[in-house]
Parts: structure tokens; C-alpha cells; sequence
């Protein structure tokens, strides 16, 4: 152990896409910062994988430019290996391969006339009971209680029920409601319908998360999403920030009136911490917190997801960049050289097979069984044949999604008032502030910790 602490003005846990903002945002202010990652490639769930000649991603990881300060900062970075592509993504929806999000066409196309009239009934009378009746959406308790709130029992019994409970393995009555309110895209299709409707069902904008645009250009690069993971590591070493991978932190303890952080044979002294890493995993390492709130925090869970990247003798294997599958033992297939990621060799292509899992099943060990059913259901869909599946790596993370599990936002409020009584602690982003963010709010979020934690300037 060294006989002295190396002192930073602020040690960030995890080298996401939250985490290294915050820590180029700190530097930027001519503050001594070291962000710690415990894997040796920085980016989280953004981070990129090498696979052979080529990349892969784990999952769909592409930039928005809805936050136009933090993407025209991204851009910068990212330089000429910055490429756009437009949005193009698809959803089973019955039997069929439909536009997300959902047109009203494709819903006429796709469901049966007497089943779509039921659903569009259904959400009629829940529209107007809603208005009429005086019943609140935001009085939902659970996601089945919501969905119902929303869409009508009709369509969630036709679409949101049995999708939901295998994508999450968890039933929609199992959920909080608030898993709705801030995960659960809205359908275009079903905006369409809300259109039709008499003006007072539709006086109230619903506390739903908005659609993905119609039209959309969304910001990626020739080797997937390393490049922006890449880039802002580069940019805040350049800024003077010290980056640390494949450390592991064992203890973050107090030290006169700062922190001291350890892993084995090293020691880190800093005057303030931000944490982006999963909250239960964080608590593990912090000895100076209650039995309550470290309880508290090991209570909030989180879903383990799954990729198969394979490398396929085939030119191009599916339309657009990605689809979600409602019946597959995978739920999102993507080809991200359909958005302009290089691949060798050529004539070949790669596909991201996504799935959620659990711990130890079949899925998390990645096994053959499992890599059958895989294969099975490519096959199935057309996408690809096993023959000309040439190589293949299976990526895991334990913590992919938070889990909105009914009375997550007790033990949540509990971790959230030990952080607001501690001044020079924060915890934020997609693991440590417990919720969904897109890559350009992480970043956001991660830079609103640093204001928090300093001020502004």
C-alpha cells in the first residue's frame, strides 16, 4: 500500500458515457479528476467490442441530437469519424414486420378487423373514462394498471401483456407503474386514434414517454459505438484527467474531510465523488454507510442482458437497423452495418442478437442449447441460415435495466436521501441514478452532477 494518497479534486466511479462527461466536464473547470472503471475498455453498456476485423456493440448504442450542446460537443469529438443515418427500426406486431414506431396503417394492416376495432374501442372508453370519469392515469399503482389506463384492456391484452412479461420476466402486475410512465415508449399508431377523438379526452398531455420521431437521424460511425466511448476518454486525458481501467475499487472510505478510495496495493485520495456505477454494487464498497441504506440499495434490482454477436457470410441480412421480435427467444435483432459500420470480410455481416436473461440460465452461460434456439429462430424469421454463421462472441452484463419492481421507490427514496444529505457525494446516470436515460441525458446528467457537486462556474 502507498504510504500516501494521490489527491484529486474529484474520483468519478465508472467510465460510461455518464461518467467520462462528468469527468471532462470537470476538467474543463481546471479540476484534478481520475475516473476508475473496473473493465479495461471504458463506454458501459455503450462500449464497443472488438470482433475480428471488424466491431460490434452491445445492443443498439447510437447518438441523438436532441440536446443540441451536448451533441454538437459529442460531434466535435468524434470528428470525421462521425457518420448519420436515419432512423429505420421495425416491430412485430401480429404477424408481421411493422415501422417503429407504430404507423395506424400498419396496425390496420397487421390486426385482425375485429380485434383492432376491440382495441381501438377500448381505448376509446379508457380515453373517456379518464376524462369523464374522473379515474387519473398517474393513480395507477402497477404497469398493468397503467398500460390498462392508457391503451384500454383490449390492446394490452393483445400486444403489451405477454410482451412485457417475456422481455421483463416479470407480469406487468408485478411492475410499478412508474416503469410505464418513464420507459414505455408511445405508438405513434395509438396517437393517431387519440386524434380521432372528442376534444375534452385529449385536454391533458399524458406523463408518458414520447415516441421516437417519424423522421429521425440518428449518429453513429464506421466502427459502431466505440467511437464516441473512445472519443470522450481521449478528450478528457487530453484535458489533463487521469483515466484508470481494469481497477477494481475495494473500499471508499472518509479521509479528514474528503474520501479515500482503495484497491488492492493503491490508494486515491478526493475531495468529492461521483458515482455512475450500479447503486447495490457501490454501496458494497462505501463503509461509512448504514446497514439501512446499504439494505435499501442491494434491494434495487437490475436485468442481466445477453448478445450473441455473429458474424454471417451474407452481404446484408435483414431491412433496417434494428427489430424487435415479440415471439423469439431473442427480443432485438440489429445490423449495424445497415448504419454504415465497416465489416470484414467483405461479404460478410454482423448481427446483435439481444435478449434479457437470468443470472446462471442458459441465456447468461451463453450455451449451445441456448445458441440452437438462437439459430432456430434466425432461420425462422429469415434472416440468416446456421451454415453461414461464421463466428460468434457472447457478451453478458449483470446490470442492463433497472427493474421498476412495485415498491422499488421506497428503497430508492431511501438511497436517494442519504445521497441529498451527503454534499459531497452524488450518484447519477443510467446505473447510479436508477433509470433509463438515453446516451445524450446520461451525459447531461453526468455533467449536472458536476454542478452539484461544484456549483456552477
Amino acid at each position: 500500500m502507498e504510504s500516501s494518497s494521490r489527491e484529486y479534486d474529484l474520483a468519478i466511479v465508472g467510465a460510461g458515457v455518464c461518467g467520462l462527461y462528468a469527468g471532462i466536464t470537470a476538467a474543463r473547470r481546471g479540476l484534478k479528476v481520475v475516473v476508475f472503471e473496473r473493465e479495461e475498455r471504458v463506454g458501459g453498456l455503450a462500449a464497443g467490442f472488438r470482433f475480428g476485423e471488424s466491431f460490434c456493440d452491445f445492443g443498439v448504442h447510437m447518438l441523438h441530437a436532441f440536446n443540441r450542446e451536448i451533441f454538437e460537443d459529442c460531434a466535435e469529438m468524434m470528428g470525421d469519424e462521425r457518420i448519420e443515418v436515419a432512423l429505420d427500426a421495425r416491430i412485430q406486431w401480429g404477424n408481421t414486420l411493422c415501422r417503429y414506431p407504430l404507423k395506424f396503417g400498419d396496425m390496420l394492416r397487421a390486426m385482425p378487423v375485429w380485434t383492432l376495432a376491440r382495441c381501438v374501442t377500448g381505448l376509446l372508453l379508457a380515453e373517456l373514462e379518464s376524462a369523464v370519469g374522473g379515474k387519473k392515469k398517474d393513480d395507477a399503482v402497477s404497469a398493468e394498471d397503467a398500460l390498462v389506463a392508457f391503451y384500454g384492456a383490449p390492446l394490452y391484452e393483445f400486444f403489451f401483456e405477454e410482451f412485457t412479461h417475456r422481455y421483463w420476466g416479470i407480469h406487468p402486475r408485478e411492475l410499478s407503474a412508474e416503469f410505464i410512465r418513464r420507459k414505455m415508449p408511445r405508438l405513434s399508431a395509438v396517437d393517431f386514434v387519440r386524434k380521432l377523438l372528442p376534444r375534452f379526452a385529449r385536454k391533458k398531455k399524458d406523463r408518458l414517454v414520447e415516441s421516437a420521431l417519424d423522421q429521425e437521424t440518428l449518429h453513429y460511425s464506421r466502427s459502431g459505438s466505440e467511437t464516441l466511448a473512445r472519443s470522450l476518454g481521449r478528450t478528457f486525458e487530453a484535458l489533463g484527467g487521469v483515466l484508470r481501467t481494469g481497477v477494481n475499487l475495494s473500499r471508499i472510505g472518509r479521509l479528514g474531510e474528503g474520501f479515500v478510495l482503495e484497491a488492492v496495493g493503491e490508494r486515491w485520495g478526493a475531495g468529492r465523488v461521483l458515482n455512475s456505477a450500479p447503486l447495490g454494487r457501490f454501496f458494497e464498497i462505501v463503509d461509512f454507510v448504514s446497514p439501512e441504506v446499504a439494505e435499501a440499495a442491494g434491494s434495487l434490482k437490475y436485468k442481466p442482458t445477453v448478445v450473441e454477436a455473429l458474424l454471417v457470410r451474407r452481404e446484408k441480412c435483414m431491412e433496417g437497423l434494428y427489430t424487435y421480435y415479440r415471439n423469439r427467444v431473442f427480443h432485438r435483432v440489429g445490423e449495424p452495418k445497415n448504419a454504415g459500420m465497416r465489416v470484414r470480410p467483405e461479404g460478410c455481416s454482423v448481427l446483435i442478437v439481444e435478449a434479457t436473461c437470468e443470472m446462471g440460465d442458459e441465456k447468461w452461460a451463453g450455451s449451445e442449447q441456448y445458441m440452437a434456439k438462437v439459430l432456430d429462430d434466425l432461420e425462422k424469421e429469415g434472416i440468416c441460415w446456421r451454415g453461414e454463421v461464421v463466428d460468434r462472441i457472447h457478451l453478458r452484463n449483470a446490470y442492463g435495466y433497472p427493474v421498476f419492481d412495485l415498491g422499488f421507490e421506497v428503497n430508492l427514496e431511501i438511497v436517494r436521501n442519504w445521497f441529498n444529505k451527503e454534499e459531497k457525494l452524488v450518484s447519477t446516470g443510467r446505473q447510479g441514478g436508477f433509470t433509463y436515460p438515453a446516451m445524450h441525458t446520461a451525459m447531461q446528467m453526468g455533467k449536472d452532477g458536476v454542478v452539484d457537486l461544484f456549483g456552477h462556474e
